[in-house]
């Protein structure tokens, strides 16, 4: 039994590693601050005498209070509405600071730990699809800049700590993700849509729709996610993380419409500043490396993550 440490662990991705972490037969030390997550998400594991629930924020320092082997860092928001405005800062310091404290509890604890990193490093995209070595094309001082910026920190924190301290680090790239513990109100495509279809409301997209995104379900990355952390010594990313199956947000609105049909239409809404066109990622690296490709393609994903989002609204 592995005794792990998991930030962000009340959120929509920690929720669901929690599970399949206590599931292997792992204790599990789950901290959040509960500004996205929701404690609702682990309540099915609170009674489990090898999971500890701790509310915290990773931007000060934590003693987990025992010894930990490994560290899954997924503490940060991870949607614009809750990331942007005047969340940014706050999101800044979770991405540095949380990751910094985290560092630092795995160089004292001689613990191997995994930074949930973020396609948004890559920014508006020149190649596609894109591969690791790609550097990127992020604006600065643009809105999304907490976020994409704040990540790209950490992963530079996270391989100054490698080389300087010997740290065991693995990094991953995670690309648009989505399934069940998603929050009804976090504001990203998926979960937005569905739930406005399943309340009879317009299906509202941004610019034309022609924008594209990839996408993986849950299960996947979760998947991924652990094999990166079991991968060889010396292996440390970043690898991308998603579903190289590429569609337009227009597509993806007309199969939510397909499976919830209640007269809803698509209605079109300026495009957010800095919004990326393009996105799909080159998953060579993690076919390789850690032997795994996405199983759960996007008509299957929709349906299952539909069957949760119809219990939520109808308990609500």
């Amino acid at each position: 039994m592995k005794t792990i440490l998991v930030t962000g662990g009340t959120g929509f991705l920690g929720s669901n590693l929690c599970e399949r972490l206590i599931c292997e037969g792992n204790a599990v030390v789950c901290v959040d601050n509960n500004y996205t997550g929701r404690v609702k998400n682990i309540e099915s594991l609170l009674g489990n005498p090898n999971f500890r629930f701790v509310e915290h924020d990773v931007i000060e320092p934590f003693d987990p209070g025992c010894r930990v082997e490994q560290i899954y860092n997924l503490a940060c928001p991870a949607s614009p509405p809750f990331y942007q405005g005047k969340a940014s800062v706050m999101t800044t310091k979770t991405c540095v600071l949380g990751a910094l404290n985290m560092l630092e509890l795995a160089r004292e604890h001689g613990a191997t730990i995994l930074q949930a990193s973020t396609s948004e490093v890559y920014g508006e995209p020149r190649v596609h699809p894109q591969v690791e070595t790609y550097r990127g094309n992020v604006n600065p001082i643009g809105i999304r800049a907490c976020y994409d910026e704040g990540k790209r920190c950490a992963e530079s924190l996270f391989f100054d700590y490698h080389r300087q301290e010997g740290v065991d680090i693995k990094v991953i790239r995670i690309f648009n993700t989505y399934g069940p513990r998603m929050n009804p109100a976090d504001g990203r495509v998926v979960s937005n849509l569905i739930c406005q279809a399943l309340r009879g409301e317009d299906l509202t997209l941004y610019g034309d729709g022609s924008q594209t995104r990839s996408f993986c379900y849950v299960d996947d990355l979760i998947e991924a996610m652990m094999r990166m952390m079991a991968s060889r010594q010396g292996f440390t990313g970043p690898v991308n993380t998603g579903n190289p199956g590429e569609f337009t947000i227009r597509e993806l609105a007309e199969k939510v419409l397909a499976r919830v049909p209640h007269g809803s239409k698509l209605v079109y809404r300026e495009l957010p500043l800095d919004d990326p066109t393009q996105r799909r990622p080159d998953i060579s690296l993690a076919q390789r490396e850690l032997g795994w490709s996405p199983r759960i393609q996007l008509d299957e994903g929709l349906d299952r993550t539909i069957a949760y989002f119809r219990g939520e609204i109808a308990s609500a």
